[in-house]
């Protein structure tokens, strides 16, 4: 055993490089309050000052070591503490001051271009760029950090330039050349060739990268080997952001209340250290998993949060409305955040994944398909087994909403082995529920009730209650031959019109009170004419009758109560209706196919007050319509074209 040193810069150093950082700090602070520290004592204390949480006193310690180093006639030394500095101010986004910094260790290394700090700021320059999303002039900065490292053997320079290098590949697309460098830089850090810092740096990065390339396996496989090192070296678990790309990958293995517990943790550590923009990703997956778990008003909270720090919170928050039933809002949200994102693909895979499940439960086929092609091309950009399997999840739901399940099917086991590779359990039950579905529309009931009864077990162990109360019901359905059946029905979608300009007119809470009066008097003429609802979104109902006439009667009857309303209360929202008639899958209360989709293309291109029906509706009842602005119309999604026409319902009899 080495006896203590009498020297509290030796001691403190000794202190770090056990990885003793309470024990450094008291050390360094102690001997620091009779200003008996220079230059190496400062930078000494500086790091167990940034290790114990004490982000301030870092950037104070800094400085004074600079200032140190000054006196005492070292600039090389002083050049690199200043680059210290302002990588500091940098994290904090205090860009003025980063700047100032940084320009003052470019003028004290213009007298020697031996110096380390040299390497470190092509390095910082790389990172800009990256910033900046010029990612070939990155690449550039950091083969100049990479050969200035080799030259002064700065191992920490070289291996967080080559991950950098990596991460830059990746997102050119040249994906291969990429993650080979951020396994080599991994393998750096587990080799324990790198310092504490510099060993977090890069792991937080590659799992970060790993996450836009969908790349689960690698990630885990590197966070565990990452986590061993740490327990080996009595290094704790990296704070802050690493937290964050951990709760994303244990929320992918099924982990949810111990994803969110990372989480909170992170947004318990970054603003200890003046991180606040990290709090956005944390509050994100925060919400996710109080989406998943059903919590759907904690998941709103948690997304608002992460869109106050900055944070985009798509396709958290369009899925936690689409949970709530507003598919209207869901849509419009993703639709915004896919314009937003441009032609980054990382973010589109996600948010047309997201806009092909919104799309599919508001019966837009024609927008699912679209997300669905886009998303096909992009996946072979990719080349990982996470983004195979979301593809081909998105293509095997869309092909089943289109009627071809024997396709969708292929699709679906596709998929459902990729995310059994990942170690996925609630992506494994998503598609055991979609291939379920497609079995019994080919009518193998048995098979079907054998996969939907694996997904309800693996929803229930990841504990993913909404997704648990949908299966049920299907698996109950099923079992009594009641899903799935080829009926003819009238059917009925309705919808506000201006639903949006109406809420920002009145505000939030007089649209709940008008909402709740809207659906009430709806549901009663629904009731009333023996409609079923098959599903409520937002302001919308899509609701099934018996035949056309039934179905005309009670758009009507829904139309002349909405006038009475206006006519004794002065107002009443605007609904349009659409109305058709056809053949279509039932399953449970609900229905799907194509002739499901072309009534809801109908109701959508009707105005406010009006009843626009096909042909085929109205000429299949036994009554006759006076109508108006009959007209063959394109439908989106729809091969052929409809003949419709709207029907004079003020003139209508009883």
């Amino acid at each position: 055993m080495v006896a203590p040193s009498n020297d509290p810069v030796v001691a403190g150093r000794d202190a770090l490089e056990r990885h003793a950082w309470t024990e450094a700090y008291e050390v360094l602070t102690h001997a620091d309050d009779g200003r008996a520290l220079g230059g190496e004592g400062l930078t000494l204390l500086a790091a167990a000052a940034y290790w114990t949480a004490h982000p301030d006193e870092t950037v104070e310690y800094l400085e004074r070591a600079y200032g140190a180093y000054v006196e005492e006639g070292d600039p090389a030394s002083a050049s690199m503490i200043a680059f210290r500095v302002a990588e500091q101010h940098g994290m904090r986004m205090a860009l003025p001051q980063a700047q100032g910094w940084a320009a003052r260790a470019m003028h004290l290394a213009e007298d020697d271009p031996s110096w380390p700090v040299h390497g470190w700021l092509a390095w910082m320059q790389g990172l800009l760029a990256w910033f900046a999303a010029e990612y070939e002039q990155a690449i550039g900065a950091y083969d100049r950090a990479i050969e200035l490292a080799s030259a002064s053997k700065d191992r920490d320079l070289r291996w967080m330039s080559v991950h950098d290098k990596g991460h830059a590949l990746c997102l050119l697309g040249r994906v291969d050349e990429g993650r080979a460098l951020l396994d080599e830089a991994m393998a750096a850090v587990v080799g324990g060739e790198l310092g504490p810092d510099a060993a977090g740096y890069v792991y937080c990065g590659m799992i970060g990268a790993c996450s836009k390339l969908g790349d689960y396996g690698r990630s885990a496989e590197w966070t565990d080997a990452t986590l061993r090192w740490c327990e080996r070296e009595s290094i704790p678990a990296f704070p802050g952001v690493c937290r964050i790309h951990r709760a994303e990958l244990m929320r992918l293995r099924g982990s949810l209340a111990e994803a969110e517990e990372q989480a909170r943790m992170a947004c318990e550590e970054l603003p200890r250290f003046n991180f606040f923009s990290g709090l956005g990703p944390a509050y994100y997956e925060i919400g996710e998993v109080r989406r998943l778990v059903g919590d759907l008003q904690g998941a709103e909270e948690a997304h608002s949060q992460a869109m106050g720090y900055g944070f985009d919170p798509q396709p958290g928050l369009a899925l936690t409305q689409l949970g709530r039933g507003d598919v209207g809002s869901a849509a419009a949200g993703i639709k915004q955040a896919l314009a937003g994102a441009g032609d980054n693909r990382c973010r589109r895979v996600r948010l047309l994944a997201a806009q092909a499940e919104i799309a599919l439960a508001g019966d837009d086929l024609a927008t699912a398909t679209a997300a669905d092609e886009e998303l096909m091309a992009l996946e072979t950009d990719f080349e990982t087994v996470a983004v195979r399997s979301l593809a081909a999840s998105v293509h095997g739901a869309v092909l089943l909403a289109q009627g071809e399940p024997a396709g969708a099917l292929t699709e679906l086991r596709r998929a459902q082995e990729g995310w059994q590779q990942v170690g996925a359990p609630y992506e494994v039950a998503g598609s055991r529920a979609l291939v379920g579905r497609a079995l019994h529309a080919l009518g193998d009931d048995g098979a079907a009730l054998l996969e939907l009864n694996a997904a309800r077990s693996g929803f229930e162990r990841v504990g993913a209650l909404p997704d648990l109360e949908v299966i049920t019901r299907l698996v109950a359905e099923v079992g009594a031959g009641g899903a799935h059946k080829h009926v003819a029905r009238g059917f009925m979608f309705t919808d506000i019109v201006k639903s949006t300009d109406l809420i920002g007119l009145i505000g939030d809470d007089a649209w709940e009170d008008l909402l709740r009066w809207h659906d009430q008097m709806l549901g009663s003429e629904f009731a009333a004419h023996g409609g079923s609802v098959a599903h409520h979104t937002g302001d919308g109902f899509f609701v099934t009758f018996d035949d056309a006439a039934t179905a005309l009667a009670c758009a009507i009857g829904v139309q002349r109560a909405l006038v009475e309303h206006r006519r004794d209360h002065g107002f009443a929202p605007q609904v349009r209706i659409g109305v058709h008639v056809a053949e279509a899958t039932r399953r449970g209360t609900d229905y799907s196919g194509g002739e499901v989709h072309k009534a809801a293309r109908i109701a959508a291109l009707a105005k406010g007050g009006q009843i626009l029906a096909s042909v085929d509706a109205i000429d299949a009842t036994n009554r006759t319509f006076r109508t108006a602005d009959h007209r063959t119309v394109t439908l989106k999604g729809v091969a052929h074209p409809v003949e419709v026409a709207s029907v004079d319902w003020q003139h209508a009899g009883p």
